[in-house]
C-alpha cells in the first residue's frame, strides 16, 4: 500500500509564491510518474505538472512559466514551486503517484489566492 502525504497550501496573496511537497510512504519502487492536479469549485479535476522517474515533465499552458514540478527520488518526494499566483489558480491540489498497474492519490491541499 502506497501513502501520500501533502503540505504547503495556504493562503496567499496575488503574485506570491507557494511551496507543495508530497511524499510517498510504502512499497513503491522502480519506474513511475509524479504529478499535481487540481480542482476549482464546480470544476474537473485537471492535470498541473507531472514528471517522469527520469526527470521530463510536462505542464498545463496556464501555469507555464510560473510553475516548476522537481522530485527527489530518494525521498520518494514530488514539489511544486508556485510563483505569480493568481486567483484563478485557487483550488484544491492533488498529488498523484502513478505506477504501470495502479495509482494513488493523496487527500488534497488548498490553495487559496486572494487579497
Amino acid at each position: 500500500q502506497v501513502q501520500l502525504v501533502e503540505s504547503g497550501g495556504g493562503l496567499v496573496q496575488p503574485g506570491g509564491s507557494l511551496r507543495l511537497s508530497c511524499a510517498a510512504s510504502g512499497s513503491i519502487s522502480g519506474i513511475y510518474v509524479m504529478g499535481w492536479y487540481r480542482q476549482a469549485p464546480g470544476k474537473q479535476r485537471e492535470l498541473v505538472a507531472v514528471i517522469s522517474s527520469g526527470g521530463s515533465t510536462n505542464y498545463a499552458d496556464s501555469v507555464k512559466g510560473r510553475f516548476t514540478i522537481s522530485r527527489d527520488n530518494a525521498k520518494k518526494t514530488v514539489y511544486l514551486q508556485m510563483n505569480s499566483l493568481k486567483p484563478e489558480d485557487t483550488a484544491v491540489y492533488y498529488c498523484k503517484v502513478a505506477l504501470p498497474a495502479v495509482q494513488y492519490w493523496g487527500q488534497g491541499t488548498q490553495v487559496t489566492v486572494s487579497s
